[in-house]
């Protein structure tokens, strides 16, 4: 495997740990659905009460793994999307189930990406999710950089608090 082909892996694994932690269910997308930008659909049953409407949820996203330290600017992490194909799929606000964006930032040096003992297994660093319904069309032929709100971590208590949102049927638009 190539560093590129782990760093994928990683973020597989990654989503799949957080996720299986909070409950919900994490299924990696087939061959076709990842060639439309999909590598893995989060699902939740679950009654939120309250304003919520909906109970049984799914999300579509859009893993990527970096070593590249993000800029960070208003507490929003910067990513560059290498594909501008890509970006203009994920901007879609006609896509059902919503379409997210997660990125998961690893050390730059690959012997600290992931150790291990009896007690522990620690993949370093974490991942964030964004939204790009709302994001400005791109003006640039190749990728486009894109921003990660740190106050949307891929974590158990944050897939919680999104598909609350999703339950609420709450648009989920970039930057917010």
């Amino acid at each position: 495997m190539t560093p590129q082909d782990v760093e994928a892996a990683l973020s597989y694994a990654y989503l799949h740990a957080v996720a299986s932690h909070a409950g919900v269910a994490c299924q990696e997308a087939n061959r076709a659905h990842d060639n439309q930008g999909i590598d893995a659909t989060l699902s939740l049953r679950k009654d939120f009460g309250g304003n919520a409407v909906l109970t049984d949820m799914s999300l579509h996203i859009q893993l990527k793994a970096t070593v590249k330290s993000p800029a960070e600017n208003e507490g929003r992490l910067s990513y560059f999307l290498a594909s501008v194909d890509e970006y203009n799929r994920l901007r879609r606000p006609s896509a059902l189930p919503p379409r997210l964006l997660g990125v998961l930032f690893l050390p730059d040096d690959p012997a600290q990406w992931l150790s291990h003992d009896v007690d522990q297994l620690v993949l370093r660093r974490c991942a964030y999710w964004t939204s790009l319904i709302g994001a400005p069309e791109s003006k640039n032929d190749t990728g486009q950089t894109v921003y990660l709100p740190k106050a949307q971590m891929l974590s158990p208590n944050g897939l919680l608090d999104l598909f609350h949102r999703v339950a609420r049927q709450e648009v989920l638009r970039y930057g917010t």
